[in-house]
Order: C-alpha cells, then structure tokens, then sequence
C-alpha cells in the first residue's frame, strides 16, 4: 500500500473535525465498565462490560469502577479508557452473520454523532486529540463544573488479542475473529486521563485540542502494518509525537526505508 492510497482513505472524513475549537462533535450515549470474572482458557477477564446508570469518577487509571483481569497488557495511564466505534459491531455482525451486541468487546465509551458530522472512528479522530466531557466548563459558565469535567487524550489504538475471539466464541464457533478486525482497523482506541473529573452518559462530547490533525488512527494502522517500507519524511512526523504510545514508534522506525 503506497503512502498516497494511506492518504486519500482518510481525507474526505478527517477534515470535518479540523474546525475552530472546541467543536461539539458527538453526545456520550453510554458509560460501561465490567467486573473482572472467570473467562476461558481458566483466565479471568473483565472484557464484558455492562452499562452504569450513575455518574462515576475517572482518574488516571480510568473509571474508578471499572477493572482489568490481566492488568500486564490492559488497563493503566496509558489505556486508561476504551473506546469502540459503534459500527465496528456493524462490521463484525454483517461479515459473520452475528448478533454481538455492543459493550462485548470491552469498550468503556460509546459516542453518537451531532450536528451531521461525521461518527468517531478510527478515520476521524488522531493521535493527540483531546476531548472534554461536559458542556459547562467548556463554555466557561461554572468553575464547579469545569473542574468535574473529565478530559482525555487518545495516546494509541487497541491491538486485538486472542480474547475476541474467547469472547464472541463463547456465543458461536467463529473462526479467527480478532485476526480479521486486525486486519479492518476497527480495534478502537485507548485514552490518557489528562484530567480527572466523573463521566455519566447524556454529556456532549468536544473536540478541544488536535495537534496531529495529520495523525488518524487508520493512517497508522496501514503504515504499522503495510509490508512496504517509507521515506523518512513519511514516518518522521509520527516519531515526533510526544504522546504515542512508544511501542507504536517502535513499529514505525522499522518501517523507514533505506535508501
């Protein structure tokens, strides 16, 4: 996949965010967390997460009633909340014929779009974007309410693992699902608690700060996992960001070709 078909995927979406600050761009329709309970392979997991019908505080570690079974390779500042397009659900029910319904998959947040902008997903939002939760503090009407409002920061996207595929098995034998949303780009994305606050659903969701507007999570999905090695022009950028996660920078300074 060359860098010119990378970036003519995302440009028709992208830009619709790229407005004037905060842009209102969606309304958080639900919160979810899950408890951490026996799964397969004799494990534990908190992957099931159900709705909460309270408002619930967030710090750096995320939703404070939220958990995380294998806290090795989930959960922490750096995966402190999840969130999951609501279509990729869409996605998996049509190519497999399934009911999988929203919130198996692990995802604290789920989104709907306003004002005939586009949902959030992996083409419209970036590395770097910060989002604040609460109408009120973004307008500067209440200091009160401005402290409660909790911001984050999407730092990477979520790398699927085998527990897809545990999890939808445990309603229908499907082969290698998580090798196919893999391969889509529809893992969602991991946010960095910038400041604490509580969440509830029904807030509106602002876009307050993109300083990547280049930086979509499906660019770097392709780049990551193209075949094809890059210009060093086209993967420099990617490095300087301060907050992607490192590992990601790993993964892209192994695809700089040398020329």
């Amino acid at each position: 996949m060359s860098i010119q078909s990378i970036e003519s995927s995302t440009q028709n979406n992208k830009a619709d965010f790229n407005q004037h600050l905060p842009l209102h761009i969606a309304n958080l329709i639900c919160v979810r967390a899950g408890k951490a309970m026996p799964f397969a392979r004799e494990q534990m997991s908190a992957i099931d997460k159900a709705p909460i019908k309270a408002p619930v505080a967030v710090n750096f570690m995320g939703l404070t009633t939220d958990e995380q079974a294998d806290r090795r390779h989930h959960g922490g500042p750096l995966k402190a909340v999840h969130q999951l397009p609501p279509a990729s659900y869409e996605k998996i029910n049509a190519e497999f014929g399934l009911k999988v319904r929203i919130g198996t998959l692990g995802e604290n947040l789920t989104t709907e779009a306003v004002d005939g902008l586009p949902e959030m997903d992996e083409s419209t939002v970036c590395i770097g974007d910060v989002f604040e939760y609460g109408e009120d503090g973004v307008n500067g009407s209440n200091d009160d309410d401005k402290n409660n409002n909790v911001q984050l920061r999407i730092v990477q996207p979520r790398r699927p693992c085998y527990k897809i595929n545990d999890q939808i098995g445990q309603f229908t034998k499907v082969p290698n699902i998580a090798a196919w949303v893999s391969k889509q780009g529809i893992a969602g994305w991991y946010f960095q608690v910038v400041r604490d606050g509580i969440i509830d659903a029904d807030l509106p969701v602002y876009l307050i700060e993109r300083p990547y507007p280049f930086a979509t999570l499906e660019k770097l999905w392709q780049l990551s996992n193209s075949k094809e090695k890059f210009a060093l022009e086209v993967i420099e950028p990617w490095l300087a960001i301060e907050c992607l996660e490192e590992s990601w920078k790993t993964v892209l300074a192994k695809k700089i070709r040398k020329d």
